[in-house]
């Protein structure tokens, strides 16, 4: 019986452990979702003169708020 009731609560601790991480992986994907678009609408706002200060063209603006974000992925 001892070990029915442990088991029980192995397996009910083990679920709220897994929701707790599907949260948290879902909250951390739309903090960096907002942090990606915050990036690219703040470079979207500098002139090209100032891009070209920080060595950017506004073609690149996708490609480096993504790398600021989410780091450099092949």
């Amino acid at each position: 019986m001892a070990q029915s009731i442990v088991t029980r609560h192995s397996a009910a601790a083990s679920v709220g452990e897994e929701l707790r991480r599907a949260i948290h992986a879902a909250m951390q994907r739309i903090a960096d979702y907002r942090a990606y678009r915050r990036t690219i609408r703040e470079l979207s706002h500098l002139s090209a003169h100032d891009l070209a200060d920080l060595g950017l063209h506004h073609s690149e603006i996708q490609r480096v708020a993504y790398e600021s974000v989410y780091g450099a992925r092949a």
